[in-house]
């Protein structure tokens, strides 16, 4: 397994195909996702990018085509499978639990106790230790780790969604729509985010419509059009009018 692993795509789609009777919500859906890499999943509503992120995450099986992780084919029966194989989804509306506090989160469904006279207590310390040691890696900006989550803005709650997500050993995070509630300052913390995650060797793509923000944070773009791959796009190598034309038409501004 070594040498392959260390060449393998982390993630790889292979002629992923999903019918609902007789609508196709994607047709032969085929790319790469690489370790340390930044995707940006783009396309207009309807092109497929919820129908593919749902079968990522193992909430949809698809129709037909596969999935491997460094080349090894899996097949996900629930959201369940997809994340003990290091895969999470960060929704818009996020995963936490707004009337705890920061640490909660941080720590929820993994909380470090102690027996005392046969009682468990919470190891406090120690998980908000942690926990700001996960935060201050990747550079998050918490003023208080006791802070409940409902107090704190759009843009620190995905910093506790992303922290949490690579202290725990994630591998591949799919990022739905991160700036769609936030403003301009918060936006631009996102995207310093994504950076820091990516530097950590971890495989970010993020469903986005707002090119953009596409071409600021992705090291490539994958373009969907009616449930097709319509261009792979490297960021160095594209202009914004040539995925606005793949976004909108399917074809590339050159072909236009």
């Amino acid at each position: 397994m070594g040498s392959r692993a260390m060449s393998a795509p982390l993630l790889s789609i292979r002629n992923v195909a999903k019918r609902y009777g007789a609508v196709t919500a994607l047709a032969g859906v085929s790319f790469d996702v690489h370790a340390g890499e930044v995707t940006a999943l783009l396309g207009d509503n309807g092109a497929g990018k919820s129908t593919l992120i749902k079968i990522i995450a193992g909430a949809q099986p698809p129709s037909s085509g596969t999935l491997a992780i460094e080349g090894v084919e899996v097949a996900f029966a629930s959201p369940a499978d997809a994340k003990a194989a290091g895969i999470e989804t960060v929704y818009q509306d996020l995963s936490l639990c707004p009337n705890v506090d920061v640490v909660a989160n941080f720590f929820m469904g993994r909380e470090l106790t102690r027996r005392v006279a046969g009682l468990g207590w919470l190891r406090e310390r120690e998980m908000e230790a942690e926990t700001a040691t996960a935060l201050h890696a990747l550079g998050s900006r918490i003023p208080s780790l006791r802070a409940r989550v409902d107090m704190l803005s759009g843009g620190q709650r995905q910093a506790i969604e992303l922290a949490r997500f690579v202290h725990w050993g994630g591998r591949l995070v799919l990022l739905d729509e991160p700036f769609a509630a936030l403003g301009v300052t918060q936006t631009r913390r996102g995207l310093e985010l994504i950076e820091q995650v990516k530097q950590r060797g971890v495989a970010v793509v993020v469903i986005t419509h707002n090119v953009l923000h596409a071409l600021e944070v992705a090291d490539r773009m994958v373009v969907l059009h009616q449930g097709r791959v319509a261009g792979v796009r490297r960021r160095d190598e594209t202009r914004h009018d040539d995925l606005i034309a793949l976004i909108t038409t399917g074809a590339g501004a050159e072909a236009a």
